[in-house]
């Protein structure tokens, strides 16, 4: 797998299509809830560190691969030795032997069976002045082809593999462990957004319900003026402005701290922090209500859940390690077998009587490509076959690899089962909260409903003298609410909504985020 770009991830994205960021007013940054999304996957510096890990692994599948990349090597080395002579059979004065070695080509290649596969081509050049020689200098080659095959121990394509095997697994960890913090990053961005909202919404109804209390205020401060009402009726309303002024401080202190956890997410940090003095979200809160079958969602989840996938790949890797500690157990059996075609020729010397004489006759030229030809045209074959057993008495090192193996695969199949049960019961959770929340819409709407048309009643029944100021506080305070738990069920709505996409692994496709630009093969 090739990841090109880091920080184009958006071009992953984004399909979401959203418009240009907009600016309300100077320092106003107002995003609807995809724009927030871009920005997040764009921004967020734990995506960014989560997109390298497949890119690390990716370079980790690279490197065990490189094990079948052929070895080339080339060599050559120059010697002179030069000693006393001691006996005239040797030399007059002293005895030199000049060599030069060298290595045409040495090639290595490792087999997907497990064995390995060798070529060598080698040659040499050497002169002496020791008395006596027949042929100098002396020129040789030699081309050996090698082979050597385990057929009990580390036998096997698999066993051959299991490095680029396993450093595959961590890749698709990688992209899953990316994906998921895709996931997270999506919710979370969806949780904050929806939980400003919640409290821009919140605070604009306790402005409407402060405003409520300061009018009736207002209308009882007249009325004792003109003495019609008792001035006790002033201060019971005094006491309701001021309680609802302390709940608009609350709804405020809540909007900065939801802000600064929306802040957070999309990192806006640094200058930006500074110039932004708002983040508005665009997006208000609605709802449509969604039918939710509980089966079809676990089994969504099942198929789409990054944690379960990382623990599908961990059990494959368990199996291969489970595969290996069997193999090693097995004894050592080795084949080898070897060819090789030798190839001599040089200046021939020709003496006349004995050699010991020194007395040269005549001499034949020879040199380095009589001994090519003999070594291309295999003119002396020579070749040898072995095989080699070794059974080790005590094998415990082994044996205990082979337990640990077997104890780490059954605790992988038990995790992953685990895992299983606990999405099944977080998809039952979600399910249940989506559905919960739907009727807690419909239910507190018409709390509102009836609430708003309470106080409507009462405030006639007020102007008629038939209430008191006590009454219609209450049922104001009672709108007011109604109204904030209507806003609050609509607002876990879709957070809750958020919340079963992400335990159902969806909420990716279900945005148009398409990652295969990034990483290939991990939509």
């Amino acid at each position: 797998m090739r990841i090109k770009a880091l920080f184009p991830l958006m071009v992953l994205a984004l399909a979401l299509a959203a418009p240009g960021f907009g600016q309300e007013a100077a320092g106003t940054l107002s995003l609807s809830l995809d724009e927030c999304i871009v920005k997040a996957l764009k921004d967020n510096l734990g995506v960014a560190i989560q997109i390298l890990g497949p890119e690390i692994s990716s370079a980790g599948v690279t490197r065990a691969q490189e094990k079948y990349i052929p070895t080339l090597s080339m060599s050559a080395s120059s010697r002179s030795n030069e000693n006393a002579s001691y006996s005239y059979l040797d030399a007059a004065e002293s005895l030199v032997n000049k060599s030069l070695n060298f290595t045409f080509l040495n090639a290595s290649q490792a087999l997907p069976t497990g064995g390995t596969f060798s070529l060598d081509f080698t040659g040499y050049r050497s002169t002496t002045n020791r008395i006596g020689q027949t042929i100098n200098p002396l020129f040789g080659t030699t081309l050996r082809f090698n082979f050597s095959q385990p057929l009990l121990r580390n036998f096997g394509f698999k066993m051959a593999r299991r490095e680029i095997l396993v450093a595959m697994n961590n890749l698709g960890v990688s992209e899953e462990n990316l994906k998921m913090t895709l996931t997270d990053t999506v919710y979370n961005v969806e949780s904050a957004y929806w939980n400003l909202v919640y409290s821009i919404e919140n605070l604009d109804l306790r402005r409407q319900s402060l405003q409520l209390a300061r009018d009736l205020l207002e209308k009882n401060q007249r009325s004792v003026e003109v003495g019609t009402l008792a001035p006790m009726e002033v201060l019971s309303a005094r006491a309701e402005v001021a309680t609802r002024e302390a709940d608009l401080i609350q709804a405020e202190t809540q909007i900065q701290s939801n802000e600064d956890q929306l802040r957070l997410l999309l990192n806006i940090s640094g200058d930006e922090d500074k110039r932004i003095t708002a983040v508005v979200p665009k997006d208000k809160p609605t709802y449509v209500q969604r039918t939710v079958d509980l089966e079809e969602a676990l089994a969504t989840a099942i198929q789409n859940r990054t944690d379960l996938e990382i623990s599908r790949i961990g059990l494959e890797t368990e199996k291969l390690n489970l595969s290996y500690a069997r193999n090693q157990n097995l004894p050592d059996l080795n084949l080898t077998a070897s060819l090789y075609a030798p190839g001599i020729d040089g200046t021939r010397i020709f003496y006349i009587g004995s050699p010991l004489d020194g007395i040269i006759d005549y001499t034949v030229p020879g040199g380095i490509n009589g001994a090519l030809r003999q070594t291309a045209n295999f003119q002396y074959p020579n070749w040898n076959l072995g095989l080699t057993l070794s059974i080790p008495l005590a094998n415990l090192i082994s044996k205990a690899n082979l337990a640990q193996a077997r104890l780490n695969m059954r605790q992988a199949m038990l995790e992953l089962e685990n895992q299983k049960e606990q999405i099944y019961l977080e998809i039952k959770n979600a399910v249940r909260s989506v559905v919960a929340n739907y009727k807690r819409i419909l239910a507190f709407t018409t709390a509102r409903e009836l609430s708003e048309q309470k106080l409507a009643a009462e405030e006639e029944k007020r102007r008629v003298g038939m209430s008191t100021n006590y009454f219609v506080l209450q049922f104001q305070r009672d709108l007011a609410n109604a109204r904030i738990s209507e806003l609050n069920a609509i607002i876990s709505y879709n957070v809750s909504l958020a919340a079963l996409e992400k335990s159902m692994g969806t909420n990716l496709k279900s945005k148009n985020i398409n990652l295969s630009g990034i990483a290939p093969g991990l939509d």
